[in-house]
């Protein structure tokens, strides 16, 4: 028993006792101090030993024994495996320590990307997810068809052509886990040797994924107008990348005679395309909708893209592109072996939700509610006028504001840091210094916050900026 005596087990650890006995019996076994059929003292013997209870024994030996460390032989005892395979992997394994960062906390959060959680659908929901989670459904734990299930493509396309007068065919539309996963396969669909426009300021994990493939990009001017199509004429770009109908971040929309001169710029040279990033188009709050570049398209150039995330929640992950007809043939010869990335279940809630009108209903409740919450916003900014003014309200969750003040927009974020609010400058989200406004402007999400905290929220950012009411 000499050996076992060794054996260190601190009773004052919060490491669990039997933890600590099978681990330090695995490390011997592993590193060879124990060999091939060595016997293991019985429970109770080492539990006088240790001055441990018998029961703590017991648990580190099953956990042994589950493992294939040791095996039990009935009447006779525990015996050391043989587990040299297995010993360079245990080691190593034994030696990382990972950490995760854990990503701050604001007391008052204007992120562009939260939505309103409290007014999400919970019961419509779970009733669709309780139906699809049935023993009738065995066919969906299977594979099905790469570009996403027919059920919801055909939802999707209809869905998008009575609101945005997008024209396609369900077998046009592919669906996947996100924009960031859907644009990648765009890149490599396209030409490798393909320039990319992009709006300058614009989305920022756009230009980190066209980075990552290594795929050139000219960055754009954006006015209120959106991207300024005669800068880009000027231009080597083979592909432009836009949010028309509420551009990311200073909500401009793309006017009718830029559509047009974007079109024209797409149609009037081969292999010229148009990404379409419509986002958040279901949230637009003054006049009627901005018809998506797609449906107006007479020459196949554009590639539409769009999200649930903003009318549904951002955690769904199902996301979908629309290609023209012509690559979609080559979209089939480039990914043979692709399966969607979207659990199939939550196609097939998602598509019963849109078949039975409850998406839509949702879509018009949310659009009244983000209208309420944009009209207090506004209200609670306008007492703060002139040094404080907005832009980009027409439509979606942001809104720009532009303020009077001797600071730069990245100071104004630090200031409110110290106060424990989040707000974002707009010049993070430019690509070059040029275009960027004298006066600094900041980013202001207002979905996730319920009517009654907008007006506290914007009294404690005026307060952090040392601004008055006018």
């Amino acid at each position: 028993m000499g050996m076992w005596l060794l054996i260190q087990i601190d009773k004052s650890s919060s490491t669990p006792l039997y933890e600590q006995l099978y681990r330090d019996i695995k490390g011997r076994i592993i590193r060879g101090d124990l060999a091939v059929g060595t016997k293991l003292p019985s429970k109770r013997k080492l539990a006088e030993f240790l001055a441990i209870s018998q029961t703590t024994i017991e648990l580190a030996y099953g956990q042994l024994v589950s493992e294939g460390f040791i095996t039990a032989v009935a009447r006779s005892g525990y015996f050391v495996e043989q587990v040299e395979e297995l010993a360079y992997v245990e080691e190593i394994r034994e030696e990382l320590v990972q950490t995760e960062s854990v990503k701050r906390n604001y007391s008052i959060d204007f992120n562009s990307g939260r939505i309103d959680t409290a007014a999400f659908p919970f019961n419509q929901w779970r009733k669709y997810a309780k139906d699809v989670l049935d023993e009738t459904s065995r066919d969906l734990l299977l594979l099905g068809h790469p570009q996403g299930d027919v059920e919801l493509r055909q939802e999707i396309a209809s869905y998008i052509y009575s609101s945005r007068g997008v024209r396609c065919t369900p077998q046009q539309v592919v669906i996947g886990s996100g924009t960031e996963q859907l644009m990648p396969l765009l890149i490599r669909l396209l030409d490798k040797d393909a320039i990319y426009a992009i709006e300058n300021p614009g989305y920022p994990i756009t230009h980190y994924i066209f980075d990552n493939y290594d795929r050139e990009t000219l960055a754009v001017s954006v006015d209120s107008d959106g991207m300024k199509v005669a800068e880009l004429e000027n231009q080597d770009a083979t592909v432009a990348y836009v949010t028309p109908s509420h551009q990311f971040p200073t909500g401009a929309i793309l006017s009718a005679s830029r559509r047009a001169q974007l079109l024209n710029w797409a149609s009037s040279k081969e292999g010229r395309y148009i990404i379409e990033d419509d986002y958040d188009s279901e949230f637009r709050y003054v006049g009627k909708p901005i018809p998506s570049l797609q449906g107006m398209d007479k020459h196949e150039r554009v590639i539409y893209i769009s999200t649930f995330s903003k009318s549904l929640m951002p955690s769904l992950r199902i996301a979908y592109f629309v290609l023209p007809m012509h690559l979609l043939q080559a979209y089939r010869h480039t990914f043979p072996y692709y399966s969607s990335t979207v659990p199939r279940l939550d196609q097939h809630v998602l598509a019963q939700f849109m078949q039975d009108g409850h998406f839509s209903k949702h879509l018009n409740r949310m659009r009244k509610l983000y209208r309420k919450k944009l009209d207090k916003l506004t209200r609670a900014f306008e007492a703060y006028e002139p040094t404080v003014l907005i832009s980009g309200e027409q439509a979606g969750m942001h809104i720009v504001l532009t303020i009077d003040i001797r600071s730069t927009d990245r100071e104004l974020v630090k200031l409110a840091k110290l106060a424990d609010i989040r707000v974002y400058a707009l010049s993070e989200y430019h690509q070059t210094t040029e275009n960027i406004s004298c006066k600094p402007q900041v980013l202001i999400g207002f979905g996730g916050f319920l009517e009654e905290e907008i007006e506290p929220a914007v009294e404690a950012l005026m307060n952090a900026w040392n601004i008055r009411k006018a």
